[in-house]
């Protein structure tokens, strides 16, 4: 038999992730450590973390996309050191920046779409908030020539995403938000005129609403201002919040008359990370001319070797979203934003006709005319031993994230909403809708004793 000498040795340089010190112990978590570590141990570990989130595929709770192109992912990591800003350093990013504004101008029917002014935003949060910024500045403007006071400015809203709060909150204004009624759940004409005075500074109707997907008839609203100026003078402009439905409608409604084709609409912000198809953290604002943004709010900067005309609220920020929008205008063009949409439309449709099949459920939006998606709410006489933030719970068992949550100033009305993106199927949808049916089934056989809170169960919905 053979002897065999066995090298010890040659195990001292032995490694593996789970093995080493980093995975051996607890990680830190509230101080910096003095030690360093080897970075593929700590990748590992981190991305171990990141399982216990959500599968975002299963996500029908956000409007962002999470359905990306690989050849996305190759175009942010080429962009991942362009600093946007920075437009003397990084000239085509901005020549690149800039097309898409005029794309977007001319998506959004502006008569002079080669000549406006617009820019890109962290996402149609900070968008919605420069073109209020735009308005209170525009007003205020008149009122001093006028000679008469500017120290009370409202404005009149439907039921609005948060950011619309907050823009109200930072820069002192008055938000009149039409609130919702149990027969009516966005800001009508009648409604929104019942709110303007001489200190408005604009009405902002949404074209999809965050909680029912609706969009909010922005043609009745400015012939109702149009009528209003005759008989007031008052000259109110409009800003359309389309942070989703600017990236839909004039794929899937064309028909709908909502933008600059209506000349007392102003601006517009959109969301590119939502219906646009672009990863997360690009929005935009565009003006429907020049003499739209009052001067004041634009600096020149000289920074970083150059000098550069901004309007944000951010400064320093990655460049690599808004090449990846214009990767996105090019890859698709109408025809491809159109097949997409269409597509996720549809399954929203089905979506809600599925749901509607159990008898228990009134459908608040069907899928039809509006955003990708839909909306419904248990019927009142509904004998059931569940309620829907019960569901929504329920749901996570196998992965799907369904929004629920009760309507701004209806604390007795909860509905529950799916949004519909890039990337899901119809097979997805119905396995959505067996898992639904199987929830349902559950709550037959083992009715809920205490139900789930708004508290405990109202999930994010914005």
């Amino acid at each position: 038999m053979s002897l065999h000498h066995v090298n010890t040795n040659k195990y001292k340089g032995f490694y593996d992730s789970y093995a080493s010190p980093p995975a051996t112990k607890e990680i830190s978590k509230f101080t910096l450590k003095e030690e360093s570590n080897k970075p593929e141990v700590i990748r590992d570990l981190i991305i171990d973390e990141l399982l216990l989130d959500g599968n975002a595929k299963q996500n029908l709770a956000t409007f962002c996309q999470t359905d990306l192109d690989k050849e996305i992912h190759v175009l942010m990591d080429k962009c991942i050191d362009k600093n946007m800003i920075d437009k003397d350093e990084y000239p085509q990013t901005a020549e690149i920046e800039s097309r898409c504004v005029h794309i977007l101008a001319d998506l959004w029917n502006s008569p002079e779409s080669s000549d406006t002014i617009g820019c890109s935003t962290t996402g149609s949060s900070e968008a919605a908030i420069l073109g209020g910024m735009a308005l209170k500045w525009r007003w205020r403007e008149m009122r001093k020539k006028q000679g008469k006071p500017c120290d009370k400015p409202n404005i009149v809203t439907g039921p609005v995403q948060i950011c619309w709060h907050k823009f109200a909150l930072y820069f002192d204004i008055e938000l009149r938000e039409v609130p919702m009624e149990h027969d009516r759940f966005i800001m009508t004409p009648e409604e929104a005129i019942k709110r303007c005075d001489e200190n408005t500074i604009g009405v902002v109707p949404t074209l999809g609403v965050t909680f029912t997907l609706q969009y909010e008839d922005v043609k009745g609203i400015s012939d109702a201002l149009d009528k209003y100026q005759k008989e007031t003078g008052h000259d109110i402009p409009i800003h359309v919040d389309a942070a989703s439905g600017g990236f839909v409608a004039p794929f899937l409604q064309p028909e709908i008359v909502w933008d600059f084709r209506l000349p007392r609409v102003k601006s517009i912000n959109g969301s590119g990370h939502k219906f646009g198809l672009s990863p997360l953290g690009v929005g935009w604002v565009v003006w429907r001319g020049k003499n739209d943004i009052h001067k004041d709010l634009v600096f020149n900067v000289n920074y970083l070797g150059g000098n550069m005309p901004t309007f944000s609220l951010n400064f320093s920020r990655p460049g690599g979203q808004i090449v990846c929008q214009y990767y996105n205008f090019l890859r698709h063009g109408r025809s491809g934003y159109r097949a997409v949409h269409q597509a996720c439309l549809e399954h929203g449709i089905f979506i809600a006709k599925e749901v509607k099949k159990h008898g228990i459920f009134d459908i608040v939006y069907d899928g039809t005319g509006a955003l990708p998606g839909a909306c419904w709410k248990l019927k009142k006489d509904a004998k059931v031993k569940f309620n829907l933030f019960d569901l929504s719970d329920r749901m996570r068992n196998r992965g799907w994230q369904i929004a629920s949550y009760t309507l701004p100033n209806l604390p007795d009305i909860a509905v529950q909403r799916v949004l519909i993106r890039h990337g899901f199927s119809r097979d997805m949808a119905m396995l959505l809708i067996e898992d639904f049916n199987r929830s349902i089934e559950y709550f037959e056989k083992h009715p809920m004793i205490e139900s789930i809170s708004k508290e405990e169960g109202q999930s994010f919905h914005h």
